[in-house]
């Protein structure tokens, strides 16, 4: 690595105040709909990725409020199928896929290289638009006719049950290939288009996570897209492929679905990981520690994630030798994701931690995922997952992991780079008011229902034995609590837009080229061509108990 301390922009942050920032250059809906800027592309997923995250949420406060009770509450056992299904692939396929690739990715990435837009500006404006197309396709197909299979569509339901299926997993093979495009572009990106000097242990770690996931993205989702068009095609000629009734196998759907949808939960979680990378060391002020490992550990964690799939599937009647393989394997992902934890924590110790709000999130991450994290091991142990299986221990499980881990890391990267984004500062104290309430309200819905699973109550259940009613009760208090949070967080964020632009170029004291430009940038990111004299997370030169 060049012993260097911080890049410098030869003549963009100098020259560049004569320029128009990206959101002043073109303000008729034309210049949004029709731009091939980074920026803006980034702004408009963002803008989709948080309309789908709020209706997400709003279903899963209606699918808690109907839990309050253990008989029928707010709505009937038909209509708390459709809502969960539409719960489900609203959050997964809508929102936390593309959520920090789409829209944070999209923006920071090219900034952090010193490029002035990505490798393919026209295909990273056609994903969008397939993302849109796909979203339409989706939504309409669920709430007109009627999806209730969940998330997951598994055979042999959704091959049998009436409702629009078909049309709704064409919606997700559709995302699939703006989920492609996404990762093609980011890769070409980060292989052609860094500055001069920057090497490629010169990147700053969040880009090494968006290479690991955008591998994985293009390797992993046309398995998906392959299992949605044969489910299509059974349903609409009757070929047995997953129907037992025709010669299918049903087991058969599962072992195409879980093997891109294990890969699914490292695109979603690997990004978080990736921002995480970027917060700590900023608001530590502390040399990142163990660069190689944690940058080495996305490769590791794409790489293993194609090989464990079979982890999901203890119970549908895998072979004992295949089931003590997966098991294996399913622990070998903890120590690459180990890694990550321990090198983040190392980065933290003797620094000089600042306790604004991306920090407050970082930390909250490390928490909610540890917990997410270890008790992922539950699970991998194929004595304890046989009677942990299909109950509310998983769901627990799986919402510290992706919201614990990627909603909370989401929101990290959110307050971390809106200043960047929009150049305008928030409200400091509402943003730690807000995390706190996150915090407290998402331990008291998800902690509990580690309780409740491992009581033995059962997931997607409408109706439920009187014993669980006080667990279901506390649960449901604690997302009014988390959804309290959000809705002042959406406050703050919209209020900052109402000000002046207010945000200096680096407001945290960053070290990676992004904040080398001004805030917000302007339309070609820089003004001359940025050269990189000096690595990322490099404190050393930073007088103590005082801030860049």
């Amino acid at each position: 690595m060049a012993d260097v301390i911080q890049q410098q922009v030869q003549t963009a942050t100098i020259s560049g105040h004569h320029e128009v920032d990206y959101l002043s250059d073109g303000n008729g809906i034309k210049d949004w709909l029709y731009t091939v800027d980074h920026k803006r592309i980034g702004i408009m997923y963002l803008i989709l990725v948080l309309t789908a995250f709020l209706a997400g949420g709003l279903l899963a406060m209606a699918i808690r409020l109907e839990l309050l009770t253990p008989a029928r509450t707010i709505m009937d056992a038909e209509t708390y199928n459709r809502v969960f299904t539409l719960h489900g692939a609203i959050m997964v396929f809508l929102f936390i896929i593309p959520s920090i690739p789409a829209a944070l990715g999209n923006f920071v990435l090219p900034l952090m290289l010193g490029a002035k837009d990505v490798a393919f500006p026209r295909l990273n404006l056609a994903s969008f638009y397939i993302y849109v197309l796909g979203a339409c396709m989706m939504l309409g197909a669920i709430l007109t006719g009627g999806v209730d299979t969940g998330w997951t569509f598994y055979t042999p339901y959704s091959t049998s049950t009436s409702g629009s299926v078909a049309l709704t997993t064409m919606g997700v093979f559709v995302l699939g290939f703006s989920s492609i495009f996404t990762g093609i572009n980011f890769i070409a990106t980060i292989h052609k288009m860094r500055a001069p000097g920057m090497g490629w242990f010169e990147m700053p770690l969040f880009v090494w996570g968006m290479y690991s996931t955008a591998v994985i993205q293009v390797l992993a989702t046309p398995v998906l897209g392959i299992t949605m068009v044969l489910l299509v095609l059974e349903r609409a000629f009757g070929i047995g492929i997953f129907d037992p009734r025709i010669g299918g196998d049903p087991v058969l759907f599962q072992h195409f679905f879980w093997f891109y949808s294990h890969p699914a939960v490292y695109i979603m979680i690997l990004p978080g990981m990736a921002i995480i990378s970027e917060v700590i060391p900023t608001f530590s002020h502390r040399t990142i520690f163990g660069y190689r490992g944690i940058a080495f550990s996305s490769v590791a964690i794409a790489l293993v994630s194609f090989i464990v799939w079979g982890h999901h599937m203890f119970t549908s009647g895998q072979s004992q030798l295949i089931n003590g393989v997966f098991s294996f394997l399913t622990f070998i992902v903890g120590i690459p994701s180990g890694i990550k934890v321990f090198n983040w924590v190392a980065t933290m110790y003797q620094g000089r931690i600042t306790l604004k709000a991306p920090m407050l999130f970082a930390i909250s991450f490390l928490l909610l995922f540890t917990i997410g994290g270890l008790t992922g091991l539950f699970l991998g142990s194929l004595s304890v997952d046989i009677h942990l299986h299909d109950t509310y221990f998983v769901v627990a499980h799986f919402h510290y992991v992706m919201m614990g881990g990627t909603v909370i890391a989401f929101l990290a990267g959110l307050h971390y780079w809106w200043p960047k984004m929009f150049g305008r500062m928030y409200n400091e104290k509402l943003a730690a008011l807000s995390c706190a309430l996150i915090f407290v309200g998402f331990n008291v819905t998800f902690l509990t229902q580690f309780v409740l699973g491992s009581r033995g109550m059962p997931r997607r259940y409408y109706n439920y034995l009187d014993q669980f009613q006080p667990l279901h009760q506390f649960s449901t208090f604690g997302s009014w609590i988390l959804g309290l949070g959000f809705f002042i967080m959406l406050g703050y964020l919209l209020a900052s837009l109402r000000g002046p632009k207010n945000a200096p170029a680096d407001p945290w004291g960053g070290t990676t080229m992004e904040w080398q430009a001004l805030s917000p940038p302007i339309t070609h990111n820089f003004s001359g061509t940025p050269v990189l004299t000096r690595a990322p997370y490099d404190y050393r030169n930073v007088p103590q108990g005082v801030d860049k």
